[in-house]
C-alpha cells in the first residue's frame, strides 16, 4: 500500500482557498522552458487551462504570476518565483518527515488488514540514496522499513540503545575523519556491531549557479555580507564544517548564519536556491537537484550500521541483498557525486579504516 501526504497551504483574504499543487508544477515548468503552452503539456494541462489556473491565482493573491513579454516568451514574475521557492523548500523541508509518517501510516493499515511484515527500524543522516532504498524494499515482500532522519551522533545513539536497527552515518576520508570516527566509535563500540558499506559521496559548499559570490573555500563564508545556512548540531555535516574552520582558522561567529540550521541536505540547498542564503555545506545531489553551483571540499564514505546479531535476521539479510543488487547500484550512480564502492560489504569496525588507525 503506496500512501503519500503533503502540507495544505490555505491562503486566507476573504474568503479562505487552498492551493493547487498543480500551479506549483506549471510554475515550474514555466521556469525551465519559458513558454507557457509547453509547460501547460510538461505539467498534464491543456493551454486554456493552464492560463485559468494563473489567471484565477493572480487575481487572487493580487499581483502576477507570470510575465509575458514578446520575443521573451513567458516568466514567472517576482510574486510567482517566491511562491515557486517556498514550494520547493517546504517539499525539501517536510517531504522526509512526511514520508515517515505515510510509511507508519501504511504499516498500520496493512496490521489491521490482517498483513503482516518485519519492519527494520533506520535513524539515519540524510542521504538521496535512502528514500531510493525504500522504493525498493516497497516492492519486496516480507518486510518493510521504518526511515526517520537524525544526524550521525543521534542515529548512532539511537543504535547503541537499541531503539533502531541500523543507523546511517557518514566519516570523511583522510586525516579529517578522523576526530569525527573517534566520536562516532565511542557510540559503536569495537565488538558488537558492524559497518555495512553504501556509497561514497561528496561533500561542499552549494551556491548560487556560476557561484556570482565567488565561494572558493570555508573561510570565504567569514566575508562581509556573505549568508550562510547550516546543518543541525551533532550531524556529521555539521561535523566537518567545524572541522573545517578549524583547520582555516576561521572564528564560527564571524559567519553571518552560523545558528541558521536546516536538517537535510535539500533544505539546505533549498535556501540557496530561494536567494536566502548565499552558500551552505551539503552534498553534490543536493545541489544538482536545484541546478545549483557546487565547490567539493570532501569525499566521505557512507555506512549503515547494525548489531551483529540483527544482520543474522530475515529482513535484514534481504535488506544486504538489495544493497549489493544491482537496482541499488544503478541507484547511487545516477546521483551526482555518489558511487557505489565496496556496497553492501560487511566489516567490523576494528577492520575498517579510519576505526582501525585508532584502535
Amino acid at each position: 500500500m503506496n500512501i503519500h501526504l503533503r502540507p495544505v497551504w490555505r491562503f486566507g483574504k476573504d474568503k479562505e482557498r487552498e492551493l493547487d499543487y498543480m500551479l506549483l508544477a506549471l510554475l515550474e515548468a514555466i521556469e525551465q522552458s519559458g513558454k507557457l503552452t509547453q509547460a501547460a503539456r510538461a505539467a498534464g494541462f491543456s493551454h486554456r487551462h493552464a492560463w485559468n489556473l494563473i489567471e484565477s491565482w493572480s487575481a487572487f493573491l493580487g499581483a502576477p504570476l507570470v510575465v509575458i513579454e514578446r520575443g521573451r516568451g513567458t516568466q514567472l514574475s517576482e510574486l510567482g518565483a517566491k511562491l515557486l521557492w517556498a514550494g520547493r523548500r517546504a517539499k525539501a523541508r517536510l517531504e522526509p518527515e512526511l514520508e515517515n509518517l505515510a510509511a507508519e501510516l501504511a504499516h498500520s493499515l496493512q496490521e489491521t488488514r490482517g498483513v503482516q511484515a518485519a519492519v527494520l527500524r533506520i535513524r539515519a543522516s540524510h542521504d538521496f540514496a535512502l528514500p531510493r532504498l525504500r522504493q525498493l524494499v516497497a516492492k519486496t515482500r516480507g518486510f518493510a522499513i521504518d526511515l526517520r532522519y537524525r544526524g550521525s551522533v543521534e542515529a548512532l545513539a539511537s543504535l547503541r540503545r537499541g531503539h533502531c536497527d541500523f543507523a546511517g552515518f557518514h566519516v570523511t576520508e583522510g586525516p579529517l575523519g578522523r576526530a569525527a570516527a573517534d566520536r562516532y566509535g565511542e557510540a559503536l563500540g569495537t565488538d558488537a556491531h558492524r559497518l555495512i558499506w553504501m556509497a561514497t559521496r561528496v561533500q561542499g559548499l552549494i551556491v548560487a549557479p556560476g557561484n556570482p559570490r565567488s565561494i572558493r573555500q570555508v573561510g570565504d563564508l567569514a566575508r562581509e555580507g556573505m549568508r550562510f545556512v547550516n546543518r543541525q548540531r551533532d550531524s556529521g555535516t555539521r561535523l566537518l564544517l567545524d572541522q573545517l574552520l578549524e583547520e582555516a582558522q576561521v572564528d564560527a561567529a564571524a559567519i553571518d548564519g552560523y545558528e541558521t540550521e536546516e536538517h537535510t541536505h535539500a533544505a539546505v540547498a533549498a535556501h540557496v536556491a530561494g536567494g536566502s542564503a548565499d552558500a551552505g555545506l551539503g552534498i553534490e545531489a543536493a545541489a544538482a537537484q536545484f541546478e545549483l553551483g557546487f565547490v567539493p571540499l570532501a569525499t566521505e564514505r557512507y555506512f549503515l550500521a547494525a548489531h551483529r546479531d540483527t544482520l543474522e535476521k530475515p529482513a535484514a539479510k534481504l535488506l544486504v541483498g538489495l544493497l549489493r543488487g544491482d537496482a541499488f547500484h544503478d541507484v547511487i550512480t545516477e546521483l551526482h557525486g555518489e558511487r557505489v564502492h565496496r556496497t553492501g560489504e560487511i566489516t567490523a569496525l576494528r577492520d575498517t579504516a579510519p576505526w582501525s588507525e585508532l584502535i
